[in-house]
């Protein structure tokens, strides 16, 4: 009974370490990319998705994770960079990580020479991967499994832990659809879609480092509240608009 309970617990946070932005965070950044295609990019992935569409299957990498064939694919949702290393000095992971994932399908989508998997498959991987690598948390420390660990009481609720505060805690109190949100956040400039484009993966995860002091600013007895979430919802706010802008400028060079 003992071994059965430590076993479930550890698959349970190995499993709730990996995920990302909820439902709508993930349908966010979906639906802004879609809004930023070219009409040939457009046309092209619907080809793929068939009845699908991009603002919604960002979820199907969390949902496939329900069969456990597909635990290989747990390390492609996060990478670690200890605090004052670089990616390089942290090394590579023998099972991989996100950022060796998204370097993978990318070139892969554009060869249709597939590692795992359909184009159908890859393209919806590459959708939730993108989003995921800005989430500030899935560039973890590698001390609390990208804040699992940390234990709070947001808003009252005592049943989160750091990471799903940034998931889905900040940005389902809104109370918004994941339409409603995007058209909130989605007012990017042309300056600043040039911009993020043309920025590489190792940027997104230095910014995504760049917030761990904002992140971790929170009290001794794990009380967030209001301050914490209007502190913070800017940070949110901006991880999806990027993650949205630099999935469709990758799709667009893929496709369009």
């Amino acid at each position: 009974m003992k071994k059965s309970l430590v076993s479930f617990l550890f698959l349970f946070v190995t499993y709730s370490s990996g995920f990302s932005w909820g439902q709508t965070g993930h349908r966010v950044v979906g639906q802004i990319a879609y809004d930023h295609l070219t009409g040939k990019a457009k046309k092209n992935i619907q080809a793929i998705l068939g009845d699908e569409h991009l603002g919604m299957v960002g979820n199907y990498m969390d949902f496939i994770r329900s069969d456990s064939t597909n635990d290989y694919m747990t390390p492609w949702h996060y990478c670690t960079i200890p605090e004052g290393k670089t990616y390089e000095e942290a090394g590579v992971p023998e099972e991989g990580d996100a950022i060796q994932a998204i370097t993978r399908i990318m070139a892969e989508l554009k060869t249709k020479q597939f590692t795992y998997d359909s184009e159908l498959e890859n393209l919806k991987y590459l959708v939730h991967l993108v989003a995921d690598i800005h989430q500030p948390l899935h560039v973890g420390n590698g001390e609390d499994l990208g804040g699992n660990k940390v234990r709070v009481d947001y808003m009252w609720d005592k049943s989160f832990n750091l990471h799903r505060v940034w998931d889905a805690g900040m940005i389902d109190s809104q109370k918004l659809s994941y339409t409603e949100y995007c058209h909130w956040i989605d007012h990017a400039s042309e300056e600043q879609i040039t911009q993020w484009q043309s920025e590489g993966i190792m940027v997104w995860v230095d910014e995504a480092m760049g917030y761990r002091q904002s992140v971790y600013d929170i009290p001794e007895d794990g009380k967030l509240r209001y301050e914490y979430n209007y502190k913070n919802i800017s940070i949110v706010n901006e991880r999806l608009l990027k993650a949205g802008i630099r999935l469709a400028g990758i799709l667009n060079e893929i496709y369009g």
